[in-house]
């Protein structure tokens, strides 16, 4: 079953934002490129590697700065943003200064201690169901407060709880260790926090670097050797505390292919041609175009379509409302490529 249109369009207007923020700080212009002297210098060694490729070393440099960006952007606000739409879920803090309740015993945390330590001098390899026999229980022993801890993804349901850990594909060298505790004392205190309830916590990487292009689908996934890639992942992490790729996103889904889906969106809308789009759906003139209505459907925009499909009932309601007529008269999308919502809803409510 693909994704719902609803899906789709606020999958969209992810993708629209993201573009429109990148194109504002690309660096364009060669002559107002930052000043680099060291970085210069060091690439003079391998000019023999960069010849034929890079024909100016200070643009090389700020677009390299410019990707940087895009994949902290990606990285902290896409993938999470995505992540929510497709399980309606949210960012969770558990910490002392957003939530502060995180509540573990002192028998909990001894076991997350000796785990932590088996695996660490690898007298133990990781193992999920024994972990979580050692820490899912009530001890009768004093109450303390588990290390902070957020889930990038967090959704309740009828009989679980999960939470998700979205890690950069390539994660800090000796990261997973402290990945590990965290994550156990999150379970614990989880677990003391929703009683009854089942806890589910994993890591989630956004795709596969290991993969080949040339010979693989780019949303597949061979979990064995992306693990093995990344510095103690399986001295730390089992295989099924992880959501690697297309796995991560059907997994948010509920659905197959999705994955597949988002890629899609993102090609779609991530054209040479994407400013002039974006402009032209900003642009009032243009409204009840053919051009325009086949911009809004191209780009999965059934807000915007709505809103048309029922301007005559919102010109009847508006009548000469100063406030209501102000509203109408927004851009559906500000200058960072942010979707007006709230003027969609009051208009909605207009019919």
């Amino acid at each position: 079953m693909a994704l719902s249109n609803t899906t789709k369009e606020r999958i969209s207007i992810e993708v629209i934002k993201t573009l429109v923020t990148r194109f504002e700080s690309f660096p364009e212009d060669a002559s107002k490129n930052r000043n680099a002297p060291f970085h210069e210098a060091f690439l003079k060694a391998f000019s023999n590697k960069l010849e034929g490729k890079v024909s100016d070393t200070s643009f090389f440099i700020s677009l390299s700065s410019w990707l940087q960006g895009l994949n902290t952007t990606l990285g902290q606000t896409f993938f999470e943003n995505v992540a929510h739409i497709l399980s309606n879920g949210e960012k969770r803090e558990y910490t002392s200064k957003k939530i502060g309740n995180r509540p573990i015993t002192q028998t909990q945390r001894n076991h997350i201690s000796q785990i932590v330590a088996d695996l660490s001098n690898s007298s133990a390899l990781p193992d999920l169901e024994k972990e979580n026999q050692l820490i899912f229980v009530n001890y009768p022993t004093s109450q303390i407060n588990a290390m902070d801890f957020t889930a990038d993804v967090f959704f309740e349901e009828a009989n679980s709880i999960t939470a998700i850990e979205l890690k950069s594909v390539k994660p800090n060298s000796g990261e997973m260790k402290g990945e590990k505790q965290k994550i156990l004392e999150g379970k614990a205190a989880l677990f003391n926090l929703f009683p009854g309830k089942q806890i589910n916590f994993y890591i989630g990487f956004p795709f596969d670097p290991t993969v080949n292009p040339t010979t693989e689908s780019v949303t597949s996934y061979n979990k064995k050797r992306f693990l093995g890639s990344i510095i103690n992942m399986n001295k730390f992490f089992a295989p099924d505390e992880t959501l690697v790729a297309s796995e991560l996103w059907d997994f948010l889904s509920g659905e197959e292919n999705t994955m597949e889906e988002i890629l899609e969106i993102i090609n779609t809308i991530s054209t040479t041609s994407f400013i002039d789009k974006f402009l032209l759906i900003n642009d009032d003139s243009k409204k009840n175009t053919p051009e325009y209505i086949a911009q809004l459907t191209e780009w999965n925009l059934i807000s915007e379509i709505e809103l048309i499909k029922k301007q005559l009932i919102i010109f009847k309601k508006i009548c000469r409302n100063t406030r209501l007529t102000r509203i109408y008269n927004k851009k559906s999308f500000d200058t960072k490529g942010n979707y007006n919502w709230d003027r969609y809803n009051e208009l909605k409510q207009l019919y």
